[in-house]
């Protein structure tokens, strides 16, 4: 059977406390799920569900915040939140801001986003997509009982090539990497290095049919063969130790 991307669109704008459930089940694209299907969740309606929104008129930006975005004429109330969801600034150069995350993730303003929210507000990365990928997951399999996986994304740039690409920040059901190491390539070498972001690369295919303002949060990805051993989006940290960039 060939790869399927099914797209599942969600007209409601999503609320704190959503059954993000009952509107997959419910979609006008009326989704027949089944055992083994791959569900990708865009963060944004995770976020807006678990309530991670800040209205920005809340925000009392430090001097620090006031000053950042003074200099490179940002809000400094966005700024502020940036600051409070970062462990630590990687770079900041010409109004750019890369941190890590409390999550541990390495990406431009901390995931604080502007896009697709409410005028005024900024929607914040999920506390723990692991632990929203097993909710989401376990409530799937109640209420359908058909045992699926679910991938949060979110979208990442990149440091050495243009243009963005979709990345899981938090995963239930699948491995998150495919391991070659001790494999044999088509000539008879042992590999030694190779592993592959499968989740990293099943949310960049989901991309080619969500879209950014297509109101098409959610992706099926059927007939895709995966590992289905436990594993979380911590496999796929590198540590300091490790990154030669940090």
């Amino acid at each position: 059977m060939s790869l399927e991307i099914i797209p599942v669109k969600i007209d409601k704008e999503i609320e704190q406390n959503d059954d993000i459930t009952e509107l997959l089940l419910s979609s006008t694209s009326k989704p027949e799920i089944k055992d083994n299907d791959i569900l990708i969740i865009t963060q944004k309606i995770i976020s807006k569900q678990e309530g991670r929104t800040v209205q920005l008129s809340t925000i009392m930006p430090s001097l620090l915040a006031t000053g950042i975005g003074s200099e490179y004429g940002k809000d400094p109330r966005v700024i502020q939140k940036i600051l409070d969801e970062s462990k630590r600034i990687v770079r900041l150069n010409n109004g750019v801001i890369i941190s890590e995350t409390i999550q541990g993730f390495v990406c431009a303003n901390a995931g604080v986003d502007e896009s697709n929210v409410k005028q005024g507000h900024v929607t914040l990365l999920p506390k723990d997509a692991n632990a929203s990928a097993q909710k989401l997951r376990a409530d799937i399999k109640k209420k359908t009982g058909k045992n699926v996986v679910v991938i949060i994304s979110e979208t990442f740039g990149r440091p050495f090539r243009i243009g963005q690409t979709n990345c899981a920040i938090g995963l239930s059901g699948i491995s998150a990497i495919s391991n070659y190491i001790g494999a044999k390539d088509t000539f008879g070498r042992i590999l030694h290095v190779t592993e592959i972001a499968i989740v990293d690369e099943l949310c960049s295919a989901s991309e080619l049919v969500m879209g950014k303002s297509l109101n098409t949060p959610i992706a099926i990805i059927r007939n895709y063969k995966f590992n289905d051993s436990l594993s979380s989006i911590n496999d796929l940290l590198r540590s300091k130790y490790e990154d030669l960039f940090r």
